[in-house]
């Protein structure tokens, strides 16, 4: 079961002094996720100033670094349309990109997130069709383009509202579905990431979701988180 750590995501330094940002902060971090259980890693690129970035000299950057102090462990990136609102735009950052992760994650009730994906399916990085919502679903499945996962995503804060919704994406999802890796975000992180444990399913963790630990306490970082997560049966 593949467990993945999700680094950064928009965090900013001021919500956690370890969230990693530059492409060496987050090598030494993925080499401390995969050391205690991580099977893969999920970065945002960022820019100089720190902001989510898609261009080609930042993705490069991130994942170069990783897989340098990495060999071997799958690298992923965000297409998020808060990155580049723009569909168009977001394509053409895919095809201008230099060094290809090895699969990136698309939302699919974003505009354009179709080409988005067309666009990585193109240049052979894996597509990760991210599903937010039973709406979202359906306009996955009307998708022509394969995809190496579905992330179910359940973004609701309560923790009984994300359950119901990971109930609700994953009871619309054909029997020939991609590969699913359910997750949520927030207080209903370690909820989620428990019914995924129950169900067999791929999960993450990491600060870009929560910043604490299952008993509430503050994480030191994004390797605790991890090892948390294997000692809940993840991975």
């Amino acid at each position: 079961m593949l467990l993945k750590a999700c680094l950064n995501g928009g965090v900013r330094r001021a919500e956690h002094p370890a969230v990693p940002i530059s492409p060496a902060e987050l090598a030494a971090d993925a080499a401390r996720c995969r050391l205690v259980g991580a099977g893969a890693v999920h970065v945002h690129p960022r820019d100089r100033d720190g902001r989510e970035s898609l261009a080609g000299a930042d993705v490069a950057a991130a994942v170069g670094a990783i897989r340098r102090a990495c060999p071997g462990l799958p690298v992923g990136v965000s297409t998020g349309a808060w990155i580049e609102p723009d569909p168009a735009a977001r394509v053409a950052a895919v095809r201008g990109w230099t060094v290809l992760p090895d699969f990136a994650s698309v939302n699919a009730h974003e505009p354009g997130a179709e080409l988005v994906a067309a666009a990585l399916h193109e240049r052979g990085v894996g597509v990760e069709a991210g599903v937010w919502t039973v709406e979202a679903a359906a306009n996955h499945r009307r998708w022509r383009v394969p995809c190496l996962r579905v992330l179910v995503e359940c973004m609701r804060p309560e923790p009984a509202d994300a359950l119901a919704d990971a109930v609700a994406i994953l009871g619309t999802l054909p029997d020939d579905a991609p590969p699913v890796l359910l997750h949520g975000e927030g207080p209903a992180t370690w909820a989620v990431l428990a019914d995924a444990v129950r169900r067999g399913l791929a999960t993450r963790i990491g600060l870009e979701d929560i910043r604490t630990l299952p008993d509430g306490s503050p994480a030191p970082g994004n390797a605790e988180l991890v090892a948390a997560a294997v000692a809940l049966g993840a991975g």
